[in-house]
């Protein structure tokens, strides 16, 4: 599918979202409108977490194959994954603030986020770096290792709030707590939004990795 037709989609897909969010969602109870940011917040996070997981699976690729597409494909992923993490951090500081009056607190979601946001934040840093005897293979050996192993925070992320019971709001969200059928509905088709959006930045991305891949080739060839 053209990358034009999926950019149509997703803003589409976003924009009845937004109406599923402001119309079609009850109020919750207990915090009112600023629950809203629950439909916002756990799209970012869910594909955050894909992101990561195709850096993973791309990375692994990478180790085994030795191909520039995996590279490319594991560097689009985790600054994807890097941006939508971001976004969940800053949109759930806004949703803390109204839950527990602070705009930040250790809880073990919240602080393995964090560390898993620095850890790919990292990882990017890595793959721009230039010099230190990191050539073109080796850096990208080198960032596929670190995108396997940086794999390991993620399901530590998504446990986290089972292990050592995690007052986060989304926890009680996400086992049902509280969230009647519509605003169920409504999680879902921004689920489906944000994936549109996810798979539109993603192709894109790699597409453009590839451009400068060629343009890197003939310029080596000159």
């Amino acid at each position: 599918m053209p990358i034009r037709i999926l950019a149509a989609l997703s803003v589409i897909a976003l924009a009845v979202g937004q109406w599923f969010i402001w119309s079609y969602a009850p109020l919750e109870e207990t915090m009112g409108v600023v629950q809203k940011i629950f439909y916002i917040h756990m799209p970012l996070a869910w594909w955050s977490f894909i992101s990561f997981f195709v850096v993973f699976c791309a990375s692994l690729r990478h180790l085994f194959k030795r191909d520039a597409a995996s590279d490319i494909l594991a560097g689009a992923a985790a600054e994807i994954g890097v941006l939508m993490s971001g976004l969940a951090l800053v949109s759930g500081s806004i949703w803390g603030r109204a839950a527990w009056n602070v705009w930040w607190t250790w809880d073990p979601r919240l602080t393995t986020t964090l560390i898993m946001w620095f850890v790919y934040a990292g990882y990017l840093v890595l793959r721009g770096a230039s010099g230190g005897g990191l050539g073109g293979e080796r850096r990208a050996m080198v960032s596929a290792v670190l995108g396997v192993v940086a794999f390991l925070d993620v399901p530590l992320v998504f446990y986290s709030a089972r292990i050592w019971r995690s007052v986060h709001p989304a926890v009680l969200a996400s086992q049902g707590g509280g969230l009647e059928p519509e605003m169920w509905h409504t999680v879902l088709v921004n689920l489906a939004a944000f994936g549109c959006l996810w798979l539109t930045m993603l192709l894109a991305r790699y597409r453009i990795g590839r451009a400068e891949e060629r343009a890197r080739a003939l310029m080596l060839s000159r």
